[in-house]
């Protein structure tokens, strides 16, 4: 995986891209987003497009499990990108605006606790609205695990609330009375809205990339008038800019409980004890985890996904050098006890 750099000798004076498309996806925790960003990857044909992914933690393991873009990607740093309104995120949009080769859309994954109404005012409220067209927010929604208190979520329920299209991801694990169920509920919360039923994220590009379904007057009156989300952006083209990192990507999400630890270790594991760790000795807190790992007794890297009681190990080539990265997400977690855990299951 290649991060997208910008040589000074490419930085041009005027906005090559004006008018250039952007999809924000959202969706709550293990919805399926990065599942459905793969499967944009592999099927844009001849379309060039440019991502931008963020996590919540302090790795960022789904732009390591993402198709190879060749130069398509540019990372954000750390932190929920809905408050990293700042010039990291500003400033990694303009990096796509610059480039001199043929950009067609610019598709932003956000973090699955993120508030998607920020981001929105950030293209609709600022300097960028002048150089791109939001052209959706589609909200990825695990059909199985939602419901309307979802995990007593308030930033699940504004990602249906500012969704332009819904997919109902993973439509092959329920009933048709769940799906009038939830259809209902979305009517209800948001309507009007385009709902689409998926499997595995599989969706056909022209129902979801340049489809015009933002409606950007609707939020004219909240630019013009919220002063908080005015993030007026003066742009350098050296990008020499003080990047803050003021712990945004914990505090935010105090209002739902969440909170991310972080773990690496250049010291594989040991596959039982690491096991035991699983079935045994997991915090009961712990909603979602995902990771890379390695095990002492194999040769290939294992990606690690956990959601709820449920867990998968899958097993392919190390593209880096070997290590083990694992991130936990859920409410009230201890991370001095997590850390313990895990480091006993190293060799």
């Amino acid at each position: 995986m290649t991060q997208l750099t910008v040589p000074a000798s490419d930085i041009i004076s005027d906005i090559p891209k004006r008018g250039m498309p952007v999809t924000i996806i959202t969706g709550f925790l293990v919805s399926g987003k990065t599942t459905l960003l793969n499967q944009i990857l592999k099927n844009k044909q001849d379309l060039k497009v440019a991502v931008l992914v963020n996590e919540f933690g302090d790795i960022n393991i789904d732009s390591q499990l993402l198709v190879s873009m060749d130069e398509d990607m540019v990372e954000l740093s750390n932190g929920c990108i809905c408050c990293t309104i700042n010039d990291g995120f500003v400033d990694a949009v303009y990096r796509v605006l610059e480039r001199e080769d043929r950009i067609d859309y610019l598709v932003i994954e956000t973090t699955g606790v993120a508030d998607p109404l920020p981001i929105i005012l950030t293209f609709l409220g600022t300097e960028l609205r002048d150089f791109t067209n939001l052209d959706s927010i589609l909200t990825v929604v695990d059909a199985e695990t939602f419901n309307p208190e979802h995990f007593q979520s308030e930033a699940a329920l504004k990602q249906i609330t500012y969704a332009d299209i819904i997919l109902l991801n993973k439509t092959d694990l329920v009933t048709r009375e769940k799906f009038r169920e939830l259809e209902a509920y979305i009517h209800e919360v948001k309507a009007g809205a385009k709902i689409l039923h998926t499997t595995y994220g599989e969706v056909a590009l022209p129902l979801i990339l340049g489809v015009e379904l933002n409606p950007k007057d609707e939020y004219t009156s909240i630019t013009e008038d919220t002063h908080e989300h005015e993030h007026h952006h003066e742009h350098h083209h050296d990008h020499d800019h003080e990047h803050h990192h003021h712990g945004h990507h914990s505090h935010h999400l105090e209002n739902d409980g969440f909170i991310s630890v972080s773990f690496q270790s250049e010291r594989p594991f040991d596959v039982h004890q690491f096991e035991n760790f699983l079935n045994e000795e997991i915090p009961q807190s712990v909603f979602r985890a995902k990771g890379i790992l390695w095990f002492s007794d194999s040769k290939l890297r294992h990606i690690f996904q956990l959601s709820g009681p449920r867990y998968n190990l899958d097993g392919d080539e190390w593209l880096t050098e070997s290590k083990n990265q694992l991130v936990f997400i859920g409410r009230h977690l201890n991370t001095n006890e997590i850390h313990s855990l895990l480091n006993k299951c190293l060799v």
